[in-house]
């Protein structure tokens, strides 16, 4: 046994030596291609992202422009004074009223949307499908002017609402019905997009379980919740984080339509942070974007906590 294992022949790295070489070249070929991705985003991303959180612990405006270097460093203030001023918490409260209402209604209204596509509807299936898609497409700006002609007291909505002798409000400047509006804009231009998400997951739910489902006596209700929902999970979770962090970023639908009035009534935290860069306080403006940021991180977890992958 030992001449046998002496004269054993030794094993030969030199192809694992060659596989190594070959897997280095690959990665600083991989790393050339990125190389102009990867500059642009640390010069225009990743280094203002760093560049304004450092700011917000500082006391820097417009003044300091000239003189960057010469600002003072102040901690925390500028996060204690946000929330102290009662216009700021307002503007949380208003962002948070707006997600909290038109999240879950996007979502129950896509999904109610991509079932009648997958399932109810068979004519003009194309069309229809195109039709809940083009407000993704469209501009806000056209979108908000076309919304404001029907919100106005004069508009279609109260027009329509007149036929019943319902007397509409001015919905816009109404500090009630001012938020609700643009909620109602959000949900339907923003339908389209978790449709889309919807129509895709259910395409890829086996009908066999259905069919299983029907022979053990289940009625529609309960295939839809047992086998339906779980099922398209993941596209739930991914559609409520997405729309999630969209809204808590609405800034286009009050700085179009209503600039954040009636009397703050639509003014959101994304509209107060630029107001606040508008007037050159620069580390105050930059400590509100990340506690906006932080909402963001708050909600994706909720979400994720609330959709993920149930073992």
């Amino acid at each position: 046994m030992t001449a046998l294992a002496s004269a054993a022949p030794p094993r030969r790295p030199a192809p694992r030596v060659r596989a190594t070489r070959r897997e280095r070249r690959m990665t600083r070929t991989a790393w050339l291609f990125a190389a102009p991705f990867v500059i642009l985003f640390v010069v225009f991303m990743a280094g203002p992202i760093v560049g304004s959180l450092a700011m917000s612990f500082t006391d820097m405006t417009t003044r300091d422009l000239e003189t960057p270097f010469q600002v003072n460093i102040v901690g925390f203030d500028n996060y204690i004074r946000l929330f102290q001023d009662p216009r700021f918490l307002h503007s949380l409260g208003n962002t948070f009223t707006f997600v909290i209402v038109a999240v879950p209604l996007t979502i129950a209204l896509a999904l109610a949307v991509a079932l009648a596509l997958d399932k109810g509807i068979r004519r003009f299936r194309t069309v229809y499908r195109v039709g809940y898609y083009a407000p993704v497409v469209t501009s806000i700006v056209a979108i908000a002017i076309v919304w404001r002609f029907i919100l106005q007291p004069d508009g279609l909505l109260n027009g329509f609402l007149g036929l019943f002798g319902i007397q509409g409000p001015d919905w816009l400047q109404s500090t009630t019905w001012a938020l609700p509006s643009l909620i109602a804009m959000a949900v339907w231009r923003n339908i389209g997009t978790l449709m889309v998400i919807f129509l895709a997951a259910l395409q890829g739910v086996p009908r066999e379980h259905h069919e299983a489902a029907m022979v053990d006596g289940a009625n529609a209700w309960q295939r839809f919740w047992n086998i339906t929902i779980p099922s398209i999970r993941p596209a739930m979770l991914f559609a409520a984080v997405i729309t999630g962090i969209g809204f808590l970023q609405f800034f286009e639908e009050p700085y179009v339509m209503t600039q954040g009035g009636p009397l703050d009534a639509t003014l959101s935290t994304a509209m107060y942070t630029y107001d606040q860069f508008g007037f050159g306080n620069y580390a105050y403006a930059s400590a509100a974007s990340y506690v906006l940021f932080l909402a963001i991180v708050l909600l994706s977890l909720i979400q994720f906590r609330l959709l993920g992958r149930r073992d």
